[in-house]
């Protein structure tokens, strides 16, 4: 937002330079961003005199003048304005001076006559967008004189960034209370003169809210015998300084308390509004409206209108209507001030790309007390402006008054909190001077009903974030905290945080890079995945078409992650996701299931190219000893795998069990798919569920178990197997036969012979058995009779040679 250092003096008597106001305000949360001086570039003009004008002798349009700027002889300037005459104080540019758009003047000449500079229209000096003719300022200011400085205009604008919490802030007026704060400085607002005559207003236009959910209160205003015209020079240049376009005296109005005192004004010309009434509803499925920037937009059912009798005049909080503007021959004016749901106008204005500064507070929300009270102050600034007449009363319909919660405060916790020994005084004044009403302020619990411009306050702990603004985050001093903490072993409660951190910590040390990625993808995505439309969740206001859906799956977004990185030469990668998804589900009291996923990523190079020798290409092993380690390192359970029939976006596809429970599934992304994202190489992927993991992880609650006393005793045994057989089901087997001594079994070669004396193709796995017992050292007879009952359920249950 755009802050005028001189507005703002009129709220308060600031006397300080703008450093010391850029420092209180960034440390009470409103950050400075920048310092603008809006009238700098027309430093360069000064004032003139036009002592003589004289037509052209040559072209009819163009006049000859003599303009006094303070020289010992006056400059001989070539006009075309219709406006320019004799006696006329303009803004001229002299021959060498820049204008703001850059150009530089120069000595020319226009149909024979030299001109040594220019006069000037305002938007020349970019003042507004008038340019029908010159810039005719008041009589009595000094040829010569710089024109920033004989029109006031040289000051300095804030440009503050406004949280999304700090919608009492969008004003000058909201400005004005934080200086006050920091500065303990009086807060005058500035007064009107309201004065009504004739019939009263309700009685030609009725007000009539349908929906009172996104309309809190709407109020409006009649007057009669309005001059539309130009704004005087003051308001103009200050709207200029703030960012606005002059338009008319009504529409200045309207954005000159918007911008001092955050309540968004809409004026439509009484003359034609149909039917007696204003009705706020919403809009009807495909309805067409065309707005004021004259584009017509297609509207639905959730849009927000303003009608009249007959038809829609408005988009409320957004935009008005072309059909019911004000233009130069309105003399009757319905000023329009309202309060409207905040979710209900952003939905609108984002679906619709357009954005306004009074949307941008409505999305916000706005001070529902202050919302007849803007209406009035514009009401009397549009009579003294305009000539107009203030007819009496209000059309008003309020369906949602505003009642001020009640919220506890309790300054013992603001202490503990903030870690300093605030007083109960220095809280009760800080609060008191935010516009907070306290009771109770004798007990160790207070009540507080918060200003309705504070729409932020919520909770004990937004009052205990005042005080310590106000103190001053700068004060208070890093301690080392005291930790008193109990270790406590893990049971059936293990919070997602908590898993998931584990997790991460897992991730991070295995080398793999964490991956983040909005919730959201496209349907274009989740379509190339094969993956079900039934139970998709679609977003009504997308940020672009390109994310118009929730996730019911990681791996779009990480597939997208491969292909950003590819684009950038890394050609190794290993990343891992842990998320939620999102699938539509009747069932729930939400109609959402929510669910956690970790998804692993590995393509391409092992190594870095550093190491050639060692250069090799991820394969299925790396994928699948990746979730072994981790299933390991949750201690899961007994883990087995098993080929999948069919897979969405795998194949092969192999389902992953541990524990008795399916925890997700691994393999290869399907080629096309992977070809979809630029990758020319196999994309190995794990995709595993949370919530599954998490069970798994807390059931196994480890046990204390001693070192081994005796010496363990290994034996290798090679067994010769088809190709076909899965490598699983030779572990499975081995599990099954019950052998109390043996504690691991591990494969440690494979090895493919060129030719084979079988008919079927084979291979030779080597595995080494190791084996202990609890009270002795094993001898070589025990571990041979251990090996032979290996070796026999082998042979007995699958088709394997040892």
């Amino acid at each position: 937002m755009l802050l005028s250092i001189n507005w703002l003096k009129e709220f308060v008597p600031f006397t300080g330079t703008i450093q010391e106001l850029d420092d209180a305000l960034t440390m009470l949360g409103l950050e400075v961003e920048e310092v603008i001086r809006p009238f700098e570039g027309i430093k360069p003009m000064v004032i003139g005199h036009v002592v003589e004008c004289e037509k052209h002798p040559e072209a009819e349009k163009l006049s000859v003048c003599k303009v006094e700027v303070g020289d010992e002889e006056p400059l001989t300037i070539v006009c075309g304005a219709p406006n320019v005459r004799k006696g006329l104080t303009v803004a001229v540019v002299k021959v060498g001076s820049v204008m703001p758009d850059g150009t530089k003047i120069k000595k020319t000449k226009l149909r024979g006559i030299p001109s040594f500079g220019m006069i000037c229209s305002e938007r020349e000096l970019g003042l507004s967008d008038e340019h029908d003719g010159i810039m005719e300022l008041p009589e009595g200011l000094v040829p010569g004189a710089n024109l920033v400085e004989s029109l006031k205009l040289d000051e300095e604008v804030l440009d503050i960034s406004i949280t999304p919490n700090r919608a009492d802030s969008l004003s000058v007026l909201g400005v004005a209370r934080e200086v006050a704060l920091a500065f303990d400085l009086p807060l005058t607002v500035p007064e009107y003169n309201l004065v009504e005559s004739g019939v009263d207003c309700s009685e030609e236009v009725a007000i009539e809210i349908a929906d009172a959910d996104k309309c809190y209160c709407y109020y409006g205003r009649i007057l009669e015998g309005a001059a539309i015209g130009q704004s005087p020079a003051w308001m103009r240049y200050r709207l200029v300084a703030v960012g606005l376009r002059p338009i008319s005296n009504i529409v200045d109005v309207t954005n000159y308390i918007m911008m001092g005192f955050g309540q968004p004004l809409h004026a439509f010309d009484l003359d034609r509004l149909e039917g007696g009434k204003i009705v706020v509803d919403t809009a009807a499925e495909g309805e067409k409206f065309t707005t004021l920037d004259e584009q017509e937009r297609t509207l639905k059912a959730t849009d927000l209108l303003i009608k009249d009798g007959s038809r829609s005049v408005a988009l409320a909080g957004v935009m008005g209507g072309a059909n019911s503007e004000i233009h130069d021959g309105s003399t009757r004016i319905f000023l329009e001030s309202a309060v409207f749901h905040p979710a209900s106008v952003r939905r609108t204005a984002r679906r619709l790309t357009l954005s306004s500064d009074a949307s941008f507070r409505f999305e916000r929300g706005v001070d529902q007390l202050n919302c007849p009270q803007a209406m009035d102050r514009a009401a009397a600034m549009l009579a003294e402006l305009t000539g107009a007449t203030i007819r009496k009363g209000v059309c008003k319909a309020e369906p949602k008054p505003w009642i001020a919660p009640e919220l506890q405060f309790r300054p013992q916790r603001c202490r503990d909190l903030l870690g300093v020994d605030v007083e109960d005084s220095f809280c009760k004044a800080t609060l008191e001077k935010l516009g907070c009403t306290i009771s109770g302020s004798d007990t160790a619990n207070w009540t507080i009903v918060p200003p309705s411009n504070r729409l932020d306050y919520e909770r004990e702990v937004d009052f205990i974030e005042e005080v310590a603004r106000v103190y001053g985050m700068d004060r208070i001093e890093p301690i080392l905290p005291q930790v008193k903490r109990t270790l406590e072993a893990r049971n059936d409660d293990c919070n997602e945080y908590e898993f998931w951190s584990l997790i991460k910590r897992w991730g991070c040390g295995l080398g793999l890079n964490e991956a983040i990625n909005y919730s959201f993808v496209g349907h274009a995505d989740l379509d190339l995945f094969n993956l079900p439309k039934d139970n998709r969740i679609t977003i009504m206001n997308p940020l672009s078409s390109e994310q118009d859906a929730m996730r019911t799956e990681l791996a779009p977004g990480l597939l997208q992650n491969l292909r950003h990185n590819l684009g950038h030469g890394n050609t190794g990668l290993r990343l891992f996701e842990l998320a939620h998804i999102f699938e539509a589900d009747e069932t729930s009291d939400t109609t959402v299931r929510e669910s956690g996923r970790l998804n692993i990523l590995f393509y391409g190079d092992r190594f870095d190219s550093a190491y050639p020798r060692m250069a090799s290409e991820a394969e299925y092993a790396d994928i699948k000893g990746c979730v072994e380690h981790l299933l390991a390192h949750l201690h899961a359970g007994e883990v087995s795998f098993t080929l999948a029939e069919s897979h969405a976006w795998m194949s092969p596809a192999v389902d992953v069990v541990a524990g008795g429970h399916k925890v997700g599934t691994i393999g290869r992304i399907n080629p096309e798919i992977a070809d979809a994202y630029n990758a020319k190489k196999d994309v190995w992927f794990a995709d595993l569920d949370t919530d599954v993991l998490s069970k798994l992880y807390v059931a196994s609650c480890i046990k204390f178990k001693g070192l081994a006393v005796h010496q363990s005793a290994w034996n290798d045994i090679t067994v010769i197997a088809p190709i076909t057989l899965n490598v699983q089901s030779i572990f499975d087997q081995v599990a099954a036969t019950k052998l109390p001594l043996l504690e691991k079994m591990e494969l440690i070669d494979v090895f493919v012979p060129e030719s084979s004396e079988d008919a079927e193709e084979t291979r030779n796995l080597t595995f080494r058995l190791t084996f202990r017992h609890s009270s002795k050292t094993l001898k070589d007879k025990d571990v041979d009779k251990e090996r032979k009952k290996v070796v026999k359920s082998l042979e007995n249950a699958l088709p394997v040679r040892i």
